[in-house]
């Protein structure tokens, strides 16, 4: 009877042995009631006693087996499944495989969809770059997940009013602001969504290639200290015409 609930059969025919018996029982009475071979007997009382629902005992030289009363082992049973279930409702998949593949995506409702899925899914970092308008789309759950302790990094092209700690304002000179906007998402170092606009419609690339992953994180960073550079230092940039020329081709 046991079996349904992942039992063996030697260990449900022992347990019903025992069970329908008024007394303990001695391994050799064990196996003339319950058919299980003698070879295997002192196994499956082990394992059973290791489950919880088999006593044993010493009386004189002989060890004494009983078997845990019905009512009782239902009980554990009905814990036992109600952990596991607890358990498994807790559970994360640990992917074991990287995917290399670098995936197209079209469609600017889509990409935003991929963008908050991937916020959604971060475990320990965000790193995000965008334009302002843009990334009001994901304020709000940026700060929602780092509020649950997820380390986010933005930069921002233009002004973006946002309680997040870590974040990076690049307000674009006049140049720039002819420019397509782009977004780039990378988190927990793993998973990489880069967008932009090609002939008037938003595109992406998205991929756990690892080679790509790091370059567009130095891609980051590096527009990161730009922008640092740029605040400190704009206005003896703004009078040397040939390194204006190189900021107005970066990507912002």
């Amino acid at each position: 009877m046991l079996q349904k609930f992942g039992f063996s059969q030697y260990e449900s025919q022992v347990y019903e042995a025992l069970l329908a018996n008024d007394g303990p029982l001695d391994a050799s009475s064990i196996v003339t009631y319950s058919h299980v071979p003698k070879a295997k007997i002192y196994e499956v009382l082990n394992r059973l006693i290791d489950k919880g629902i088999v006593v044993n005992t010493l009386s004189g030289k002989k060890k004494l087996y009983s078997a845990v009363a019905l009512q009782t082992v239902i009980q554990k049973l009905t814990a036992d499944f109600e952990n596991d279930i607890n358990e498994l409702k807790t559970y994360k998949i640990k992917k074991t495989f990287t995917d290399d593949h670098v995936w197209s995506l079209k469609d600017k409702s889509s990409i935003s969809a991929h963008i908050e899925q991937l916020i959604h899914e971060a475990e320990s970092s965000i790193i995000l770059s965008a334009w302002n308008d843009e990334l009001e789309h994901y304020r709000s759950l940026l700060e929602e997940k780092e509020k649950q302790g997820v380390n986010v990094e933005v930069l921002t092209i233009g002004n973006l009013q946002t309680a997040l700690k870590h974040l990076h304002t690049l307000n674009p000179i006049d140049d720039h602001k002819n420019l397509e906007p782009s977004q780039l998402i990378i988190v927990d170092d793993a998973y990489l969504l880069f967008a932009g606009i090609e002939h008037e419609t938003w595109k992406a690339i998205k991929t756990m290639s690892q080679p790509l992953v790091k370059v567009f994180a130095d891609f980051f960073y590096h527009d990161v200290a730009l922008t640092h550079i740029t605040k400190k230092y704009q206005e003896q940039l703004l009078q040397d015409s040939e390194i204006m020329d190189l900021l107005t081709r970066l990507r912002y």
